[in-house]
């Protein structure tokens, strides 16, 4: 009959096989390499448009550096926080990353009840770029300045109507923001998407709206809109001699950011693998022409960079919010 091992003895070796283990697992060599497979890359937005654009270029870039593909997994709805939620659900290994954007901090004031702490939940990794818009009017709209639409709107309260991308969009906000510097009363009017708030646009139905300049840019060109000014803080390449809302209203900035995020708890090593990979391509200049296309400024820095940007656009965008009783749909 076999005697059972003394439970000493059972404990030394057990003790013994775990020393054994300790230097294989404190190589490097041995250690599991980051990614260690696909990366997927939530993008709280419908397929198309800008922010494929820029997810897939900076994804392709990642990938090809860091031997693994980054899949764009588009997950739009309830004002990106469906896909916001998903992202902070997920396992905190760096293998799930968010497309973190200004509309996360709009949501952070404009929803009282999140299921989620955006600026808690999700670990800042990288500002990749900064986009505009462009307010663009009706050729019916007796003004090519903003003084003369100013003047207009005052002459003229609550007869304008200004549409967006739906209620608490960057558009929305960049809308609601001029009012309240112009001491104008532009009535909102929401769509689903740009592309329905363009279409009305052009019809005439909407005198104003607030959309990014790829998507307009040729319409002003052929004079079916007119831009009247763009909202970042110094005019675009694209449309040259635009100016901007703040060379009449100073202090006017309503531009857009994006940047990659990742759930809380995401360990630091990986972070820094990443923020290091995301700044070598703003820095690329394939990468800078892709995102200059988008009329794009790219961004980049620490991700304590990063955080600041996210704390300075959630404090702004709740003062105008809180100001205008903007509430969501």
């Amino acid at each position: 009959m076999l005697r059972s091992m003394h439970p000493t003895r059972r404990r030394f070796l057990q003790l013994a096989s775990g020393a054994a283990l300790l230097p294989l697992l404190d190589n490097p060599a041995f250690a599991q390499a980051f990614p260690s497979r696909p990366v997927h890359w939530i993008v709280p937005f419908p397929p198309g448009g800008g922010t494929d654009i820029l997810a897939r270029t900076m994804g392709e870039w990642l990938g090809a550096r860091l031997g693994q593909p980054f899949v764009i997994e588009n997950r739009p709805g309830a004002g990106a926080n469906i896909g916001t939620e998903a992202a902070v659900r997920a396992l905190p290994d760096g293998h799930t990353l968010l497309l973190a954007a200004s509309v996360n901090a709009i949501n952070a004031t404009l929803y009282s009840k999140l299921a989620f702490d955006f600026s808690r939940d999700i670990m800042p990794i990288a500002a990749i770029v900064r986009l505009p818009n462009v307010m663009v009017v009706h050729p019916s709209v007796p003004a090519a300045t903003i003084p003369e639409f100013i003047a207009y709107a005052k002459a003229h309260p609550g007869k304008i109507n200004v549409g967006s991308a739906g209620t608490g969009t960057s558009q929305h906000l960049a809308a609601v923001l001029f009012n309240i510097m112009a001491g104008i009363d532009m009535a909102h009017i929401p769509y689903r998407g740009t592309s329905p708030a363009l279409a009305d646009l052009l019809g005439g139905q909407v005198q104003v709206l607030f959309t990014n300049p790829a998507a307009s840019s040729s319409y002003v060109k052929t004079g079916r809109l007119r831009a009247l000014a763009v909202t970042s803080s110094n005019r675009i390449a694209a449309l040259p001699e635009v100016p901007t809302v703040a060379e009449f209203l100073p202090g006017f900035e309503a531009t857009l950011f994006y940047g990659a995020g990742a759930p809380r708890n995401t360990p630091a090593d990986i972070v820094e693998t990443l923020n290091r990979e995301i700044n070598a391509g703003l820095a690329d200049p394939g990468v800078r022409s892709r995102l200059s296309a988008l009329d794009g400024i790219a961004l980049g820095g620490s991700p304590a960079d990063f955080a600041r940007i996210i704390a300075d656009e959630i404090e702004k965008w709740s003062k105008v919010i809180k100001v205008a009783r903007v509430r969501p749909d």
